[in-house]
């Protein structure tokens, strides 16, 4: 994945937000969100078919985890784990709080280099691991941030200067209704190299895109819609959780 959106809000009726595109191989083998993981089925979750984990997915107490690639760090590598691996680690806990916890305390080099982000009503927080040591964690303030292939809101990345400011100009979505935000995720115009939704470069693009809202209420059910495909061109549709 390539690139996150999030909204921490708390005290609102939707104190998390996400948006989210994958960019990716097209030819890498995936499946849409559920419960593909029997050890671990309070995970609602993208199953990679490479390397068996996800990308982006969110635990039954309202934590969401999402990994992305750093600049230069696409696909696997001899002798690291999946990057996968890491939101199914982070998810096994009941607060982003104590999923940082166990992020940070990783070795970093087991890993190709990545982002992360890992969230939930009360707090989100943004892990950078470079290959080597442990993660370093920032906490996001309040607000939104976006989040591609380096820092949070890094606007020296195209991609970042051009939509964040649209993103942040927008009405907020109210969720199930997301139609403020689904122009903005799919969007595809030029210049190349700040396009939001990737159009096939190579065999490279994006090849799917989430919505993911959490409640405040602790038992009721996030509203995660899902695009098993470009966003331009596939329709998102809502992914269960019961």
């Amino acid at each position: 994945m390539c690139t996150v959106i999030v909204c921490s809000l708390p005290g609102q009726a939707w104190p998390l937000l996400i948006a989210a595109n994958r960019d990716e191989r097209l030819d890498r083998p995936w499946e849409s969100p559920g419960r593909h993981w029997p050890e671990q089925h309070n995970i609602v979750g993208g199953y990679d078919g490479l390397g068996h984990g996800t990308w982006l997915a969110v635990n039954d107490r309202g934590v969401a985890a999402a990994v992305l690639n750093r600049v230069g760090s696409l696909g696997p590598a001899p002798g690291k784990r999946s990057r996968g691996d890491l939101p199914l680690l982070a998810l096994r806990h009941e607060t982003a709080e104590a999923a940082l916890a166990e992020i940070v305390a990783l070795d970093a080099g087991g890993f190709r280099s990545f982002n992360m982000v890992l969230a939930d009503r009360s707090h989100a927080y943004y892990v950078c691991g470079l290959g080597y040591g442990h993660p370093e964690a920032t906490q996001l303030s309040e607000g939104m941030h976006m989040i591609a292939t380096a820092g949070p809101d890094d606007m020296r990345i195209p991609r970042i200067a051009r939509h964040l400011p649209r993103f942040q100009s927008a009405a907020m979505p109210e969720p199930p209704d997301w139609k403020n935000w689904i122009p903005l995720l799919s969007d595809r115009s030029l210049p190349a190299g700040s396009e939001l939704n990737i159009p096939p470069r190579s065999g490279f693009g994006t090849s799917n895109a989430s919505l993911v809202a959490v409640p405040a209420d602790p038992d009721a059910s996030p509203n995660w819609m899902f695009a098993a495909g470009p966003p331009d061109r596939a329709p998102f549709q809502p992914v269960a959780f019961n």
